[in-house]
């Protein structure tokens, strides 16, 4: 189970190639939002899944059996719109800035940027949720409605593409390694804990496939967006391309990753222990 954007983008060529093999003992499934993804898990129908970091740690938390094993993207979120009076985060105050949901990932992280620039998220600017999903708000910032809005890729490509004026403002993924000195841990891919110690084999197949297809895709980008339009994950191929460089696709272990993995869900959990399922994950969470 993968989602509509970077995470299908990154493993495109994988999915092309199971698509094309006869009689694959993998298929892949792209669903739009992370709680479908969470939902095959709790079914126990993913035995591979992606979905957010925090949720993973959700997930993990409340003993579903199921271990990270790797980051393939690291944010692609940003604070974009067409209001030009923005220079920097103290033109924020006083602002109206659109958020798709209170207490998921990108509010939060919003949240504890705008902390780190010395404002008062509760003070100091108006955080609004009235547009309730990634699509919902990409279409309100291109439409107009929303002249500041915090949204990822490739949506934030999708909303320029309808809408010329409108621009990103602040890389949140850059803010974030500017505080935190290490690059978001964004994304998690996880495997099904029995699926591990059962068929390693495949488990090894999959990391290999997809770190090879996420390296393909930063490499050749115009056949990648191709494939990324073909599967129906983007409308269009300039969009594809244009959102290839600022989605950070690059496959890397969870263990290789694991402290930047840990400082990502400490910073949740210092703000609110229950954004993570109400405590760090254990040593085992990372394979």
């Amino acid at each position: 189970a993968t989602l509509k954007g970077p995470s299908s983008m990154g493993m495109i060529r994988l999915i092309d190639s199971l698509e094309n093999t006869k009689n694959a003992i993998v298929h892949v499934t792209i669903l739009n939002e992370p709680m479908q993804v969470r939902k095959m898990m709790l079914d126990g129908t993913a035995d591979f899944a992606i979905l957010p970091t925090t949720m993973a740690a959700i997930v993990y938390n409340k003993g579903l059996h199921y271990r990270m094993l790797g980051v393939p993207d690291w944010g692609s979120l940003f604070l974009f719109g067409s209001d030009t009076t923005i220079k920097g985060w103290n033109d924020l105050r006083g602002k109206r800035v659109y958020l798709m949901a209170k207490g998921m990932t990108p509010d939060v992280l919003f949240r504890y940027l705008l902390s780190k620039k010395g404002i008062d998220p509760e003070k100091d600017i108006t955080l609004d949720y009235s547009f309730p999903t990634h699509i919902d708000l990409a279409n309100a910032v291109a439409a107009g409605q929303a002249p500041l809005g915090v949204i990822s890729e490739p949506m934030a490509s999708l909303a320029m593409a309808k809408n010329k004026a409108v621009k990103p403002i602040i890389d949140l993924n850059l803010e974030w390694e500017k505080a935190e000195g290490s690059r978001m841990a964004l994304t998690a891919f996880m495997a099904k804990t029995s699926l591990i110690k059962k068929d390693i084999t495949t488990v090894d197949r999959i990391i290999a496939s997809y770190r090879a297809s996420a390296r393909w895709v930063n490499t050749e980008p115009d056949s990648a967006a191709t494939l990324i339009v073909k599967y129906g994950i983007l409308p269009d191929r300039n969009i594809a391309i244009a959102s290839i460089p600022r989605s950070s696709l690059g496959y890397v272990s969870a263990k290789e990753a694991e402290d930047k993995i840990m400082e990502f869900l400490k910073v949740f959990y210092d703000m609110n222990p229950e954004i993570i399922g109400g405590k760090m994950p254990d040593e085992n969470f990372c394979y």
